[in-house]
């Protein structure tokens, strides 16, 4: 190793498989370092995975003149959360502001898709430095800029405009996954071209798209690594499933292979999160593993297995969910029965594929709302306004308990959706076994970006008609919300009482300490 930088070879094992300046990084990050978040304050100890990570990355190569550099210009990371990738991603940062050898005046970017995420790894960054003495007196940290002598670390992101004209030395790129394009990616990796041993990290959890930059970024990075590409400036890790492997989400071994933090994360929020996400969320948060946007809404064969013989009573209490059209599209309406959250279907009108010119049966469709306000003990009419504001004002003008439900409201649809996943996954959802919505389930498919997940179309255009589940989503999570906010009621079904031909009063199905209630 002649003429390697003392200061870089003194950190560098006798017996190390290569020359790595990820000795001295891992060094360095240990000794000036400290954590943050639940740990604050303590020394930032490497966990062995993020040792073996830096010295990986910081591999050092002889160029044509014998002098050593750093082989890779580029280190892709694809990692679950709750890894500490922030946190490592911060400190690398730090160590390229205060102690990288290789640029004097050096130009550090914390970077990401929008500027609340990209602060995310800038803010670990103020926080350690506040926390550590020696860095706390070297360093002036401002609100926006991290200052070192003549070296700044500040942020940027694609959303402030703030990107071109820049030459950084170190760049952290952070969850590039749900960046829709690679303008930022290409501004910052482009700019650098003038430093001497730039470096770059992209350190993301896997994200809905498969098709997106940062998959394609993964996918080369795979491909290096078998040695069907050659870039030798490009290092890439990964835990998690590749794009279409198959492995059970369930399965704490494959928990623990997809998350080298495992050793110091909760088991049980695991298991708590196993139950509570959609699948895809779970894959694509938990186990880093691409999903595609157009997954399929619930489980495979799950949907079938809640359905049950059933038939909805007259004064069952339930709540009505009510996705409407005008043309083109499909209309309908779904009851839940808010005692055991059973769903039926009581109306349906849909577009025959072969006639763009047909129109909902606007007459019929306000005869079966009003057949169903007459018949049951409705708690709620959720309802997409869109189309149908004069309809639901005159029942609201009525008296009909109405609630307008935009399904083009995030805010409202992504927990309605988790809201019954969870009452799927759980079994306390069942059904009527409906065809139509049987279809129309399978139609949907879960759209994830930085919001949440939701239901939708696989595209806009698409004429697999999803309303039915609409409907159903709008009823069920209507009935589970009615039945937390009112926790004491007896339904309307079982405390009905009617008469037969001889006046006699049916109490079938009360209590027994209930039965003398309607002798009166």
């Amino acid at each position: 190793m002649d003429g390697l930088d003392p200061v870089i070879a003194r950190h560098i094992p006798a017996d190390a498989p290569f020359p790595s300046e990820g000795y001295r990084v891992a060094n360095w990050i240990e000794r000036f370092c400290y954590l943050t978040g639940s740990f604050a304050g303590q020394p930032f100890r490497l966990l062995p995975w993020q040792r073996d990570l830096l010295v990986d990355a910081y591999e050092l190569r002889q160029d044509l003149f014998g002098r050593w550099k750093r082989k890779n210009r580029m280190a892709v990371v694809c990692i679950a959360r709750k890894n500490g990738k922030s946190t490592i991603a911060a400190a690398i940062m730090l160590y390229h502001l205060v102690a990288d050898r290789a640029d004097a005046q050096r130009q550090i970017i914390a970077a990401a898709n929008d500027r609340n995420q990209a602060r995310m790894v800038f803010d670990a960054a103020k926080q350690m430095v506040n926390a550590s003495p020696k860095l706390s007196a070297v360093c002036d940290v401002q609100r926006d800029v991290i200052k070192f002598k003549d070296s700044t670390y500040r942020v940027v992101s694609a959303d402030a405009g703030r990107q071109q004209g820049l030459n950084p030395s170190a760049v952290s790129l952070d969850e590039y996954a749900f960046s829709k394009n690679a303008d930022l990616f290409d501004a910052l990796t482009l700019g650098s071209a003038a430093r001497n041993q730039p470096m770059t990290w992209v350190v993301s959890t896997a994200g809905p798209d498969p098709d997106g930059p940062f998959a394609k970024l993964c996918e080369t990075g795979e491909r290096v690594n078998s040695g069907e590409v050659n870039d030798p400036t490009l290092f890439y890790r990964s835990w998690g499933p590749r794009i279409g492997d198959t492995v059970d989400h369930t399965d704490p071994d494959v928990w623990k292979a997809c998350n080298p933090s495992y050793e110091i994360l909760n088991e049980e929020d695991f298991r708590a999160a196993v139950q509570r996400s959609t699948e895809a969320s779970f894959r694509i948060y938990r186990l880093s593993q691409f999903v595609r946007g157009a997954s399929t809404w619930l489980p495979h064969g799950l949907w079938g297995e809640l359905a049950r013989e059933d038939t909805l009573a007259p004064g069952d209490a339930v709540v009505l969910g009510f996705d409407g059209s005008w043309k083109g599209d499909s209309t309908a309406l779904v009851a839940c029965r808010v005692e055991d959250l059973r769903v039926f279907v009581l109306g349906h009108w849909e577009a025959p594929q072969d006639d763009a010119h047909w129109r909902v049966p606007m007459a019929d469709v306000r005869d079966a709302l009003n057949e169903a306000l007459r018949v049951y003990v409705v708690r709620n009419l959720v309802a997409d306004p869109y189309r149908w504001e004069e309809t639901l004002d005159n029942l609201e003008a009525e008296g009909f308990p109405v609630e307008a439900f935009p399904t083009n409201s995030l805010k409202r649809m992504i927990p309605a959706t988790q809201a019954v996943y969870d009452a799927c996954r759980d079994g306390r959802l069942t059904h009527d076994g409906n065809p139509a919505l049987a279809r129309h389930i399978g139609n949907a498919v879960l759209r994830e970006d930085k919001n949440g997940a939701r239901v939708t179309k696989e595209y806009a255009a698409s004429r697999r008609k999803i309303d039915l589940a609409i409907a159903m989503i709008l009823a069920v999570h209507g009935a589970v919300m009615w039945r937390e906010d009112n926790p004491g009621f007896i339904n309307a079904a079982i405390l009905a009482t009617w008469e037969d031909d001889t006046g006699a009063v049916f109490t079938e199905g009360l209590p027994a300490d209930m039965a003398g209630v309607f002798d009166d």
